[in-house]
């Protein structure tokens, strides 16, 4: 196989593979209702193991019914708090915008009945409030005043029976994605009280808005442990009830993950804990429940457990908590993207743009590569000059391919040539070609970010299409500065393959169309120049 069509193997692979991810996302198969559940996961109230010693408790009000609502402003964050379970039901991030519609607030958390996505909170236990508990609040509007750097919303459950009272407080910062569920429960009983509280994520399987067909990204549930580290929990497995994941722990996370953002419930410190996942009705729950022990009568116990809510920015997921930025998915090749992005990333604080931070990184990474790609492209330079020996070759001995094939071998022995020579090289640049690949598809930072003129946003496609058909007449030229393959139907797919590209390209973000035009510019450049060298160093023409 000559380089030319292991490059085309190679590429052609790895978009089959996107496009089966794709079709696998599209058409995964519908939840199975588990047989336990008679009310939809995000309703359900869970029930922890004998390992934390808790009893199931009974439900005191259907959930997801609206009820009196505080509506919080800060300048990152517009979000919806209901009495009803005390539910934090809407969540807008305000420096965003929804990739479908550039003029609309992007929106985490959504109230709908058809795509909901809440975080919710409770106590498991006889006669302590729930998420389909109805707590008391004042309703309104809460504003992060211009001097304050912080604004909290309280709201209070009392059980009239026993005395225990439970106030719930969400305390929002400025500048912050991340908000402080703190729950205080007072045990103004006679009996003490098994404190087991919960926190669960509760959200529809459908992709999030904007998503495309040939970009596959993960949206699911994940929990983070020490020991297991990162942990992807998939909808498909949950509703089928074969999800794996370390379920015991006494730290890490459990979250939902969707391109560009996570939900999650951040625990502290080293108390005991039990991570969920649960399905029905098309909702999805993943959830985390403590052990904070007994609660002696009169006495009370304060406990706060962080929500981090906002985008998978690198830099912030590594100050939030451990683990956290593998949220951000960078596949199989993590190792590998990590200095590639901190290269992105320090090449644009320094220019101020993504766009031109791309390109140079593309020049860097070209550069760095020069050697193993000089040698692939020797070796077709030096293929390319002998096609007119070859198919002449083919001429002579027609359909009788053995003896084709030992010519071959006899001419590429005398002139020195490996036609495999520069597989190699070029393998080894694969794996960095796909962590850049990933790199620039996770990027939450480029979301919104413009490079010039009629590219205001790098992680969406080019309005105007020009990038696309730039890539493909480039990838023409690549395809005429290479060896051509003797058999005319494998020449014809050659010039069709570029043409396919161009039509997937089209709906790639740009910021991906942009670093393969730079690398397409570079290749041929870079090919042009050795295909002279060899063509002006090549000795008189041997006879066939």
């Amino acid at each position: 196989m000559d380089n030319q069509r292991l490059i085309l193997f190679i590429v052609f692979s790895f978009s089959l593979l996107l496009l089966w991810e794709a079709w696998q996302d599209k058409n995964a198969p519908a939840p199975l209702p588990p047989s336990a559940m008679s009310t939809p996961a995000g309703q359900a109230v869970p029930t922890p193991s004998q390992a934390l010693n808790a009893s199931a408790p009974t439900p005191a009000q259907a959930g997801f019914a609206k009820g009196q609502r505080a509506v919080v402003e800060t300048d990152v964050l517009h979000a919806v708090i209901d009495a009803n379970g005390g539910d934090l039901r809407q969540l807008q991030l305000l420096p965003y915008r929804e990739t479908d519609d550039r003029n609309q607030v992007f929106t985490l958390f959504e109230d709908n009945q058809t795509t909901p996505y809440m975080a919710q909170s409770g106590l498991i236990g006889k006669n302590l409030p729930t998420h389909r508990s109805l707590f008391q609040l004042n309703p309104g509007t809460y504003r992060l005043a211009g001097g304050a750097t912080q604004l909290e919303v309280p709201l209070t459950w009392t059980d009239p029976v026993t005395g225990v009272r439970v106030e719930k407080t969400y305390v929002f910062k400025r500048g912050s994605y991340e908000i402080a569920v703190r729950m205080r429960v007072i045990n103004g009983g006679t009996q003490p009280v098994d404190l087991t509280p919960y926190y669960q994520l509760s959200r529809h399987g459908e992709p999030p808005r904007g998503s495309q067909f040939f970009l596959p990204t993960y949206t699911g549930a994940a929990v983070y442990t020490d020991a297991k580290k990162f942990q992807k929990v998939a909808f498909d497995k949950i509703a089928e009830n074969k999800a794996e994941f370390e379920k015991n722990a006494d730290n890490g996370w459990v979250g939902i993950v969707q391109h560009h953002f996570v939900a999650a419930w951040l625990p502290e410190g080293t108390i005991k804990r039990e991570f969920y996942a649960r399905s029905a009705d098309g909702i999805y729950s993943a959830g985390v429940i403590l052990a904070e022990g007994l609660l002696a009568p009169g006495q009370q116990k304060t406990f706060t457990v962080p929500l981090y809510a906002g985008p998978q920015t690198q830099t912030v997921l590594e100050q939030t908590a451990p683990g956290l930025d593998l949220a951000r998915d960078y596949g199989w090749l993590t190792p590998l993207a990590f200095p590639i992005f901190w290269a992105l990333d320090k090449i644009e604080r320094i220019v101020g743009n993504w766009g031109w931070a791309i390109i140079i990184l593309t020049i860097f990474l070209k550069l760095a590569l020069y050697p193993l790609s000089a040698a692939g492209y020797k070796s077709m330079a030096k293929m390319k000059t002998l096609t007119p020996r070859l198919q002449k070759l083919k001429e002579n001995y027609g359909d009788d391919r053995a003896k084709l094939h030992q010519a071959m071998a006899d001419m590429y022995k005398t002139e020195k040539i490996n036609p495999l020579g520069g597989c190699l090289p070029i393998l080894i640049q694969i794996p960095v070609f796909i962590a850049l690949y990933w790199v620039l598809l996770a990027a939450v930072e480029m979301r919104g970010a413009p490079w010039l003129g009629w590219i205001t946003d790098l992680t969406a496609p080019d309005p105007l299409y020009i990038l696309p058909i730039i890539m493909g007449i480039t990838s023409v030229l690549q395809v005429k500065l290479n060896p051509q393959p003797m058999d005319p139907m494998q020449a014809k797919i050659m010039m069709i393959m570029p043409v396919m590209f161009t039509v997937m390209f089209v709906f790639f973000p740009s910021g991906l169309v942009l670093y393969w035009v730079v690398n397409n510019i570079l290749s041929i450049a870079q090919q042009w120049w050795i295909n002279k060298q060899v063509e002006g160093s090549k000795p008189a023409p041997a006879k066939a």
